[in-house]
């Protein structure tokens, strides 16, 4: 799945380490990283097709009889893949080790507004929490699979004390977010909807730390939130979740409906043997093909780190 990087209003901005990040001690992605699809192993392809088109908002770029790849209703860009494997087990009340959620970045909080009001036209009644730094809305797929639908607040807006960045899981103002909508009705998810971050379900925060920060170059993000460990690049407040709050259940596997990949696009292939160099050195084993390197974490998930097409 190819993607090319599209300009969004809340996109972060290369700004150097600011003093809520902690850098690797080794290699560190680009600044100017992003997140690309996500791979989904799922039960059944129209029923999966049919909620993410009908209450997300995307449309199905392409379809052959095993595999959906959808992007927003208007625009172009492959946000995720569909994987049918029938009969795949659905995602436990608890969980598993691997996905917690995928989270789609929404333009403008106007269109966090439109969602909700679509949301509530459709009678789906969305998880909502008010994280500082953005505002989300919280969804659960026919297979159980978690999704995020949110909006950033400006940078200008965070709040950092020191070297901590505050969040929190506050309750969302319902009643303004619908005024930002101005009236106007959700359309479909607009064309700059990209992929704003992933979250997993992990087994221990070291082991999760030496992979993903010292092995993988992503930043650390100083905050105060037991049992979780937040990573990024480019200043911003993360592009990687992790949580232990699953810690004790099995890893989500194949035959399971889950996370298969989720993508890391770099503009420079020297960026790319850079990180396959860093992961072979922490141990990992890294698979190339062709411009990509592929590597699994130490729960199962793999992550692509996308070269230049």
């Amino acid at each position: 799945m190819e993607q090319t990087q599209s300009t969004h209003p809340n996109a972060p901005k290369p700004s150097g380490r600011p003093s809520f990040t902690v850098a690797p001690p080794g290699f560190r992605l680009p600044e100017d990283m992003a997140l690309g699809p996500v791979r989904l192993e799922i039960a059944d392809l129209g029923r999966s097709i049919d909620y993410y088109q009908r209450v997300l908002g995307l449309r199905t770029l392409e379809r052959s009889p095993r595999k959906a790849i959808l992007a927003a209703h208007h625009g172009s860009v492959p946000l995720v893949e569909l994987n049918e494997r029938p009969g795949a087990e659905p995602v436990p009340r608890r969980g598993r080790l691997g996905l917690y959620h995928f989270a789609l970045l929404l333009p403008e909080r106007a269109d966090l507004g439109r969602f909700l009001a679509h949301l509530s036209s459709i009678g789906v009644q969305p998880g909502m929490s008010d994280h500082l730094v953005s505002e989300a809305l919280y969804l659960t797929d026919p297979d159980g699979l978690g999704i995020e639908v949110y909006a950033d607040r400006p940078r200008s807006a965070w709040q950092v004390t020191g070297s901590t960045i505050a969040m929190a899981v506050d309750p969302l103002d319902v009643d303004s977010l619908r005024e930002a909508a101005a009236g106007v009705p959700w359309s479909g998810a607009p064309e700059a909807t990209r992929m704003g971050h992933i979250h997993l379900h992990v087994g221990d925060l070291e082991q999760a730390a030496a992979f993903f920060h010292a092995g993988l170059g992503l930043d650390r993000v100083v905050l105060g939130l037991p049992g979780a460990l937040f990573l990024s690049a480019g200043g911003y407040h993360h592009h990687l979740g992790t949580n232990t709050w699953a810690a004790g259940a099995p890893s989500a596997k194949e035959g399971d409906a889950r996370l298969m990949e989720w993508t890391i696009r770099l503009a420079d292939a020297a960026a790319v043997d850079a990180a396959t160099r860093s992961l072979r050195a922490a141990g990992s084993e890294v698979i190339r093909e062709g411009p990509d390197a592929v590597v699994a974490d130490p729960w199962g998930t793999r992550v692509r780190i996308a070269g230049p097409r």
